[in-house]
């Protein structure tokens, strides 16, 4: 799924439910968010990569045509920052840090990030994301 449907997917989610998720969710998301930015901070690529939903590991391997660990470099995400805020909604999250802003979806194994290195559009266009799956 592209980054454009997958934010219009994510859009109508927040749009069609009123309530927010439990504050256990909500931490889940956020505390995978940070623990992904942290490995990219610190370097370990390796961790990093683990964190990375399926399909954003395998899109990024097949874009780049390196292993995960290799490839993570060369996108040059931005710093992240403090936490802004996060919306959860089912299996999916926005969390929004001071630099950047990260999807997120649950996997049976937990939180993985699905985008990264986002940035808002004006309007209601879709985010740009420099790491995205399919």
């Amino acid at each position: 799924m592209s980054v454009p449907r997958l934010f219009g997917v994510l859009t109508l989610a927040l749009a069609a439910i009123a309530c927010g998720a439990p504050q256990a969710r909500q931490d889940g998301a956020t505390r995978a968010g940070l623990a992904f930015e942290a490995s990219l901070s610190t370097g370990d690529y390796r961790e990093a990569c683990a964190l990375l939903a399926p399909e954003s590991r395998r899109q990024l391997q097949e874009d780049e045509r390196q292993p995960c660990e290799r490839a993570l470099p060369s996108q040059e995400l931005p710093s992240a920052g403090d936490v802004r805020g996060v919306d959860v909604y089912g299996r999916q999250a926005l969390l929004r840090l001071r630099g950047e802003t990260l999807f997120l979806s649950q996997f049976d194994e937990g939180w993985r990030v699905t985008a990264a290195g986002c940035e808002p559009n004006p309007g209601d266009a879709p985010c740009r994301c420099a790491l995205k799956g399919a």
